[in-house]
């Protein structure tokens, strides 16, 4: 599927951790409100009927307000839901199966940590990609940084959207600042703030003034 580059700007990453007595569904509409573009329902913890019964508000709820719904890791989910995409790691389904389960209309993503990944995966039918990390992450602790010029030969290397993930706070965005990114997906610097509509504008802000 052909995206405009400017929906990557924010790109934001569901994460139940920080709900303090909110749902999800409610956070989720303030980011959205906010600027984000795109939403990720990630679930490591539920069952698939958990993660269909989420998938299953947040996917109408980003059609109507006009963001993308993307399913992590778990294509019958995006089938089942109706979901914009899916957008699976290198650990999980190959991007080339995702794919052909979901057909040339669906969105794929597919998280990379350098260019023969990336070259991969643009060859396979994703649709855009997440590097990282781009910093240390409380989200994925095992993940190590990547080097910026890691990442911006990620960005030289491919023709589809690109977005950095890890770590992405609002302290620490302008660094990627000459990466040729397209935007940056987040988590906590949107759900862990108590104020997430005015978190998602003030990231979105940052990330127009350190995309390509």
């Amino acid at each position: 599927m052909e995206l405009k580059r400017d929906i990557f700007r924010l790109y934001a990453v569901t994460d139940r951790a920080w709900l303090n007595g909110r749902s999800l569904e409610e956070q989720v509409t303030d980011a959205i409100a906010g600027g984000a573009g795109i939403v990720q329902l990630r679930e490591k913890a539920l069952d698939d009927a958990g993660f269909l019964a989420e998938a299953q508000w947040l996917v109408p709820l980003c059609r109507k307000l006009g963001a993308i719904s993307i399913i992590n890791d778990n294509v019958e989910i995006a089938l089942a839901s109706d979901a914009d995409g899916v957008h699976v790691g290198q650990e999980d389904m190959a991007a080339v199966n995702a794919r052909a389960a979901l057909g040339p209309a669906k969105i794929v993503g597919v998280s990379v940590h350098n260019v023969d990944e990336a070259l991969a995966a643009q060859a396979a039918g994703a649709d855009y990609l997440g590097v990282g990390a781009a910093f240390a992450s409380h989200t994925k602790s095992e993940a190590k940084p990547l080097s910026k010029e890691t990442i911006r030969a990620v960005t030289e290397a491919v023709h589809i959207p690109v977005v950095a993930i890890g770590g992405i706070t609002e302290d620490n965005i302008s660094e990627l600042s000459g990466c040729g990114l397209d935007g940056v997906a987040v988590v906590s610097a949107l759900f862990a703030q108590p104020d997430i509509k005015a978190a998602a504008a003030r990231m979105l802000a940052l990330s127009k003034k350190i995309a390509r």
